[in-house]
């Protein structure tokens, strides 16, 4: 009897120190498909950019419903020709409209609220962006030298995931 009682408690504690290293590679997981689908979606934007000469049109600096359907095929912002640039697993797509963030989002369980992700487009040619948020705080310290940057914030830390360090 005192033996089993030994064993299960060995097997608790084991579990009790294997649990947080566990929910740290979830949480890794979930930026690092994050950071991935930030690269797909830059991908597309410049693909879009090599079809037709010019970026999809984005006024809101996020990857909205209107971003989202010229990216994907449909024929509006832009896509006249109805290319699907980019194919979006549905768990991309889950934003809640009363936040108004439906469109491009990161997926369930990467935080507790869902927002699209951030979008800057060097449409003037500078062969740089410098990043920043719809409210105009900067993302980075300098510019990112890239046609297109593409993150989300990290619930967590408060800092980008995305197409730059």
């Amino acid at each position: 009897m005192v033996e089993l009682l030994v064993v299960i408690s060995i097997i608790g504690l084991l579990a009790g120190l294997g649990l947080p290293a566990i929910n740290g590679a979830i949480k890794a997981g979930k930026k690092a498909e994050v950071s991935a689908m930030a690269e797909s979606i830059k991908t597309a934007v410049n693909a879009f950019y090599a079809e037709y000469s010019s970026y999809p049109s984005n006024t809101t600096g996020k990857t909205d419903t209107n971003f989202l359907s010229a990216i994907t095929g449909n024929t509006n912002g832009g896509n006249y020709r109805g290319i699907a640039f980019l194919e979006v697993p549905p768990k991309f797509t889950n934003g809640v409209a009363a936040n108004g963030d439906l469109g491009l989002v990161p997926p369930k369980g990467y935080g507790k609220k869902m927002t699209n992700f951030y979008i800057q487009i060097d449409s003037s040619g500078l062969g740089y962006v410098n990043p920043t948020k719809s409210s105009g705080t900067s993302v980075t310290n300098s510019n990112v030298p890239s046609t297109v940057a593409v993150w989300a914030d990290d619930p967590i830390t408060n800092k980008p995931v995305g197409t730059f360090k």
